[in-house]
């Protein structure tokens, strides 16, 4: 099966209404049981079984990212009990009663989905969404998925629960934001509460009290401050660093990745925070480049000589503009894929590759901004 949802479907109603979900609801195939065949299963892709929808759960819970189950919710609990591994793996389960009033988030509220799914299954209902995740219903920061939608990254996950019990609790939290997209207050008709403080850097949080702390930052923080901000906090790593890079041709994958870690690592940023690689658009076939790109699922943004050239440089070089027709690679083309004025690295040559760091520059629209450091 090739569609991301799964709908089960046990009783007479309930395949009725999943009949019609899944033409109203796309990306949703349709298992059900076998007597209540109507002859174009086949035709539609529908699935039969016989038996216990039990039997075929766990198999379900392999092939898909969210199940569409309309039975009892005490029965769905029974059942995926013995299949539960962890909530990092575990597909988004919802539940709807057998009239269909009701869509009920039971699995994997946030880092599965579950609770998006339950809002747009709903709609497409016309029943009621019932969602009792705690930051969904408080309308404040989900821990667990903080600028997921940004393509933020959680480095340190194990303190997830108490943070969020923190910002649920209406505890002191602080947000420690360097860098990455401001704009993760969504919620327009309802102000950052009082009890969230949020910093421009790791040093002025640390110097005020707090009971939990959300970190978004592409440095590596110093023992001080994963000390003093990670005792009960969580880090991210927001897609905030661009590689420019220029490198010979047939360069192999192995010297670039070498070059950029030893360069991430000398200049204290992760690797975890490069959003892409920009380069000259002559090299927008370099082997190496793609496997590095592909590697770690990077974008490779490629220029055209004259669009470097038009980035202002200190020390044009006749040399590259004689190869390339700009008068630089890594340095402009940096610049330009980030937005930002200036370079965190201007540049630096190692073995056949060189090499320029410059950090993204994200507007400054989010209301949490409005709100640094009150």
């Amino acid at each position: 099966m090739s569609n991301p949802f799964a709908a089960v479907a046990i009783t007479k109603h309930g395949v009725e209404m999943a009949r019609d979900l899944v033409e109203r609801f796309p990306g949703t195939d349709l298992y059900y049981m076998s007597k209540f065949a109507r002859g174009d299963e086949a035709v539609k892709g529908y699935e039969m079984f016989e038996g216990s929808v039990k039997l075929i759960l766990p198999d379900l819970f392999k092939k898909y990212n969210g199940l569409i189950i309309i039975i009892s919710l005490g029965a769905v609990v029974r059942m995926i009990a013995p299949i539960l591994e962890d909530k990092k793996k575990d597909p988004a389960v919802i539940v709807i009663d057998d009239r269909g009033e009701h869509v009920i988030s039971v699995l994997s509220g946030h880092l599965g989905g579950a609770n998006e799914l339950t809002r747009e299954v709903a709609a497409a209902l016309g029943a009621r969404p019932v969602i009792t995740t705690a930051s969904d219903v408080q309308q404040t920061i989900p821990v667990d998925l903080f600028g997921r939608s940004f393509g933020w990254v959680i480095e340190s996950f194990d303190k997830a629960t108490p943070v969020s019990a923190s910002v649920v609790n209406e505890e002191r939290v602080v947000v420690v934001q360097e860098t990455g997209e401001t704009n993760w207050w969504t919620y327009e008709k309802k102000p950052l509460p009082d009890h969230i403080r949020v910093y421009a850097n790791a040093q002025e949080a640390m110097h005020v009290p707090f009971d939990a702390a959300l970190v978004v930052s592409d440095r590596l923080l110093s023992h001080e401050e994963e000390a003093v901000l990670l005792r009960n906090g969580v880090l991210y790593r927001p897609k905030s660093l661009v590689i420019g890079m220029g490198c010979n041709r047939g360069t192999s994958a192995d010297e670039i990745e070498s070059v950029i870690i030893d360069t991430l690592a000398d200049m204290r940023l992760s690797l975890r925070s490069v959003r892409c690689i920009a380069t000259i658009d002559i090299k927008k076939d370099e082997q190496g480049l793609l496997d590095i790109c592909r590697k770690y699922g990077w974008r490779l943004e490629a220029y055209t000589p004259e669009e470097l050239n038009e980035v202002p440089l200190a020390n044009p070089s006749d040399t590259v503009f004689k190869f390339t027709g700009a008068y630089g690679v890594c340095e402009p083309a940096a610049l330009r894929a980030s937005g930002a004025s200036e370079w965190l690295l201007e540049k630096k040559k190692s073995g056949n590759v060189t090499i320029s760091i410059a950090r993204v520059r994200f507007p400054q629209t989010a209301a949490a901004c409005s709100e640094a450091v009150r």
